[in-house]
């Protein structure tokens, strides 16, 4: 494990739209990693998908490689098997495409996660043959790609809606709660009628915007008095929204509108954690298969 986590290096954070549109690339077009390279890799086990991502050691994009999924719930493995699973199908398509060995990954957990419950994310990654190279709170691993130093970051994930405040770039206070893309899909799926993972689709697709914006707006509101009763008394005057309800539509806006405050995110906000996660791995030499 990291005895210290450092920030991607400023020259990569010039232009996070546009670091993240090149790991986005990687999905379909994976990169080799340079001969005498270390690399990182990190695993998200998030409630709507899994993720994997490989970098170099200085955090230039390798390989991207996701599957949906409902195999946690609130942070929670509830299906051992179907992760292990899909966390080995992802690892192994990536090691072809890349020619190379993953034997090892960082992961990353909600912040008040029981040691059991870090212990099963740990279990899953071995048995899908990552043995863990440390398990972080995801506020953690996401301020590794953001960077801030002072300031709040909010993770909109599919399960649950959180805040950790960093000072001088330690996070200081952590705050979530249950509400989060999935009971935007359970609101779009009574609406319309239709199963649950019909909603879940529907939401994401970019024609349904104008659909979905109103049908969602009353669970973001949810989220935004989430965020303002964790921030409560404390100094700070902006937000920066990461996780993929970040990119529903009217998210910044009814966001801002409820806390009081300045919110900032990037158009692929549900890869900054996983990316975080893969920068918090202890970087290796890779070995060719």
């Amino acid at each position: 494990m990291r005895d210290a986590l450092s920030p991607l290096p400023a020259h990569l954070l010039l232009d996070l739209d546009r670091y993240l549109r090149e790991l986005e690339k990687t999905r379909t077009h994976p990169v080799r990693p340079p001969l005498g390279k270390k690399i990182r890799v990190g695993l998200d086990l998030g409630t709507s998908s899994i993720v994997l991502v490989v970098l170099t050691e200085d955090g230039i994009p390798l390989g991207l490689a996701s599957r949906p999924a409902s195999v946690v719930k609130d942070g929670l493995v509830v299906d051992f098997s179907g992760a292990r699973t899909i966390s080995q199908k992802l690892k192994e398509w990536l090691e072809k495409k890349l020619e190379i060995r993953l034997p090892q990954a960082a992961l990353a957990v909600p912040p008040g996660t029981g040691e059991r419950d870090k212990a099963t994310h740990g279990y899953v990654s071995q048995a899908a043959g990552l043995e863990p190279s440390g398990i972080f709170d995801e506020p953690v691993a996401a301020n590794l790609l953001i960077g801030l130093e002072n300031g709040a970051l909010a993770d909109l994930g599919g399960g649950t809606t959180g805040v950790a405040l960093f000072r001088q770039g330690q996070m200081v206070l952590s705050f979530d709660q249950p509400t989060g893309g999935y009971h935007m899909s359970l609101v779009i799926a009574g609406h319309l009628k239709i199963p649950l993972e019909r909603a879940e689709a529907f939401k994401l697709e970019a024609n349904n915007r104008q659909v979905v914006a109103p049908l969602i707006a009353p669970v973001l509101k949810k989220m935004g008095t989430i965020l303002a009763q964790g921030l409560k008394n404390q100094a700070v005057s902006s937000l920066f929204l990461v996780g993929g309800s970040a990119m529903a539509p009217g998210a910044v806006q009814i966001i801002a509108q409820e806390t009081g405050l300045e919110v900032k995110t990037a158009p692929r906000a549900d890869l900054i954690t996983p990316v975080g996660i893969a920068l918090a791995c202890e970087p290796f030499y890779p070995t060719l298969l």
